[in-house]
C-alpha cells in the first residue's frame, strides 16, 4: 500500500497534539481537555510547508539530511547519446539534475528487522 500526502496529514492530525497554555479548573477532573489536537487543514498547511521546503532547497541544488530517515541528494548528469526503444533512432539526451535518495542506517536496520517480516499479512 502505497502512503499518500493525505495519510500523512491524517497520521499528523491524529497523533500531534499541544498542551493548553492556561490551567483550568476542569483540568483535574478532565485531563483530556489539557489538550489541543489541530485540525485537517492546519494540518495540510504545515505538510505542505515542510514538503515546499524540502522542494525548494532541492531545486536550488542543496542536499536535505533528515535525521534518523535518510539523505535527498541532487546529482547532475551529463548529456549522453541514448536511443528511442521504439524506434531505435538515435538521440541525444540532454544534461540534468536528478534526485537520490539513501537512506539512514537506522532506516534500513527498521526495514530490513525480522519483526517487519513476522507482522506482514500474507496472501
Amino acid at each position: 500500500m502505497t502512503l499518500t500526502k493525505a495519510d500523512i496529514v491524517k497520521k499528523v492530525m491524529e497523533e500531534v497534539c499541544f498542551k493548553r497554555q492556561h490551567e483550568g479548573a476542569q483540568q483535574f477532573l478532565f485531563p483530556e481537555l489539557d489538550r489541543v489536537f489541530l485540525g485537517r487543514s492546519r494540518t495540510t498547511e504545515i505538510v505542505d510547508t515542510l514538503l515546499e521546503k524540502i522542494k525548494g532547497s532541492l531545486a536550488k541544488g542543496k542536499d536535505v539530511n533528515i535525521q534518523g530517515f535518510g539523505k535527498f541528494r541532487v546529482k547532475f548528469k551529463w548529456a549522453r547519446k541514448g536511443r528511442n526503444p521504439q524506434t531505435g533512432e538515435s538521440m541525444i539526451l540532454r544534461s540534468r539534475r536528478t534526485v537520490t535518495f539513501r537512506c539512514s542506517p537506522k532506516l534500513r536496520e527498521k526495514i530490513n528487522s525480522p519483526d517487519q517480516f513476522n507482522n506482514s499479512k500474507t496472501i
